[in-house]
């Protein structure tokens, strides 16, 4: 009997106690509050205030690339080869054949032009007049004016003395007198095609000239006894004065270098 009172007062309690409090109807009714994740700003402060940014994330520093840094030996660098010009200028002496006096020798100036690269092969440009005042007594003069132009190839080149071979194309105008068939003297000239071949040898003087001899063997055109046109080789030698536009290659002997 005193366990069905418990469960009796246990239930009618709770009903009791929620009529003794009943919520007064004119009461509004409580406003909701937002939840922190939504509003959690202080009270006082506008709520239309951006949010203060977000701080930029660090990232991990890269090693510096050491490797660029590092000091890198290398050989020094071998000057390069350029092209270098040289004037000349000197007394020119021709060998000429006339017929029925055999040789006179002309005598008279050469100019030439080369370009140097510093290899074996280089060009050069030479004209050349020669004259004599008188041939057979007779006061008539002899002259030869050639323009040649051709490959110069180096065969020794030291400090101080080198040597070169060419080979040389143009023409030749060749004026001078020669016996006919009546028996008296002509004079005529003859503009031919020419070419030449031989050498020279140079010495250096300075850094800025040079002396060189060169040897040539003119093949030319002249008249004969006959009157007619013929070929013939005649010898030429000339002594120069060569001058350097710019500093000249010249030496070819290689130095080692440092490792």
């Amino acid at each position: 009997m005193r366990t069905v009172w418990k469960i009796v007062f246990s239930l009618i309690w709770p009903v009791s106690v929620m009529a003794q409090n009943p919520t007064p109807p004119t009461q509004p009714t409580p406003l909701l509050q937002s939840s922190p994740s939504t509003n959690d700003s202080p009270p006082g402060l506008d709520t239309t205030t951006p949010p203060s940014p977000e701080p930029t994330p660090i990232l991990p520093a890269q090693p510096p690339p050491f490797i660029y840094f590092r000091p890198i030996k290398q050989p020094p660098i071998a000057p390069g080869r350029f092209t270098v010009f040289n004037l000349s200028a000197g007394y020119s002496v021709t060998n000429l054949a006339i017929p029925s006096s055999g040789r006179v020798a002309l005598t008279g100036m050469d100019v030439s032009v080369a370009a140097d690269s510093g290899r074996r092969i280089s060009a050069k440009l030479d004209l050349s007049y020669t004259r004599a005042p008188s041939v057979f007594n007779g006061g008539h003069r002899a002259d030869a004016f050639s323009y040649l132009f051709g490959p110069v190839f180096s065969v020794w080149n030291g400090n101080s003395v080198s040597t070169y071979a060419h080979v040389l194309a143009g023409g030749a105008r060749v004026t001078g007198t020669f016996p006919n068939t009546s028996g008296g003297l002509s004079v005529g000239y003859v503009h031919y095609p020419a070419w030449a071949f031989g050498g020279s040898a140079e010495y250096r003087l300075s850094p800025a000239f040079g002396f060189r001899v060169t040897i040539d063997c003119l093949h030319a055109h002249f008249f004969n006894s006959a009157g007619a046109t013929r070929g013939q080789n005649d010898i030429r030698v000339v002594n120069s004065i060569v001058y350097y536009l710019g500093e000249p290659v010249r030496p070819r002997h290689r130095q080692r270098l440092p490792l």
